[in-house]
């Protein structure tokens, strides 16, 4: 009895394993039409065959363990090339991510390379423009989450924008760098199809292209932080991104995302937050954010999330260089800004 338990639970993990390497093969094999066809076709022959030879060898009194052997061996082979996979910088990539966000920091002065600023026409179309942006510390006084949601359940994208004097912002995104013509799949985050990005952009690009192109509901929400921890965040940022341009990642999506790479840096600069489903359920980050006491005081969630709804004060502001003034009327915590 205990034999037949063991055989069955290790044939169904195998067939359970077979079906993840046909959805890998799919998603990240790199061959020719033809051949990936021919790859794929035959590896769900050879699952569908072992797992009918699985099923009749259960019903027998003796079980040989042809099936979990033929498995295993077929699993090692794919594992092999799996854990070969590598990530790399050098791939034909998409213009908003065809270069990553790196700095320096020189006494109080921050310098950031390729901060994006570009001037979008439609989701696919814009004006392309990599600057380099100075940033006196000293003047960092405000940190904001930006989440975007596009209609997804659970779903949602998460930056963080951080204000020098209510004059200067700048975003940080983690995104997934795609390459040229190639779209998002959640599931394909699974699968490394994508390698990981660190973007620093301008609000009018990162925040006007969801609110304004894309037209995806964006609210704005202010942490309550001290400025010490303010600076360790921001300083965090720039070495997450200074790494990853010398040390390419895949994008993951459950363990490297925008939320858990947020969660990650924040967690090596001190802060003692727990692990919580809702880092991974991106659109109920807000309430994470609120139950650990990091957003606004004050007020209760649903004020936060109502007078941190900016989509119409962004389209409102479309061309004003006052744009991330303009967004932030009306937010808690920025109840003062001229």
């Amino acid at each position: 009895m205990a034999q037949a338990i063991v055989w069955i639970a290790l044939f169904t993990l195998l067939t359970l394993g077979m079906l993840w390497g046909l959805a890998a093969l799919w998603f990240r094999l790199e061959l020719p039409l033809p051949w990936r066809q021919v790859t794929l076709g035959l590896w769900g022959l050879l699952t569908l065959g072992l797992v009918v030879l699985g099923v009749e060898e259960s019903v027998t009194v003796r079980r040989d363990w042809s099936a979990p052997v033929g498995q295993l061996l077929l699993l090692a082979v794919l594992m092999t090339w799996w854990f070969r996979l590598r990530p790399s910088h050098d791939r034909p990539w998409a213009d908003d991510v065809v270069h990553l966000a790196t700095g320096e920091v020189q006494d109080n002065r921050l310098t950031l390379h390729h901060v994006r600023n570009f001037d979008w026409r439609t989701r696919d179309d814009a004006t392309v423009c990599w600057e380099r942006r100075h940033y006196d510390l000293e003047q960092l006084d405000s940190v904001d989450m930006i989440v975007s949601s596009w209609g997804r359940p659970g779903i949602a994208h998460v930056m963080v924008s951080f204000g020098f004097g209510g004059d200067a912002f700048v975003v940080f995104s983690v995104e997934v760098r795609r390459q040229r013509s190639e779209r998002f799949s959640e599931l394909g985050g699974f699968f490394r199809q994508y390698e990981l990005a660190i973007v620093a952009s301008d609000e009018r690009d990162a925040v006007r292209l969801r609110s304004n192109v894309r037209g995806e509901q964006v609210r704005l929400f202010r942490i309550a932080m001290p400025r010490h921890t303010m600076r360790s965040l921001l300083l965090a940022y720039v070495d997450e991104a200074n790494q990853l341009h010398e040390h390419p990642r895949f994008y993951n999506t459950i363990t490297a995302n925008c939320s858990t790479l947020v969660f990650a840096m924040a967690r090596r600069i001190g802060a003692g937050l727990p692990l919580d489903y809702r880092m991974l359920v991106t659109d109920r980050l807000p309430d994470y954010a609120f139950a650990m006491g990091g957003l606004w005081q004050g007020y209760s969630l649903t004020e936060l999330q109502d007078k941190g709804n900016i989509v119409v004060r962004a389209r409102q502001a479309h061309d004003d260089p006052a744009f991330s003034r303009r967004i932030r009327r009306g937010v808690p915590g920025w109840e003062t800004l001229p």
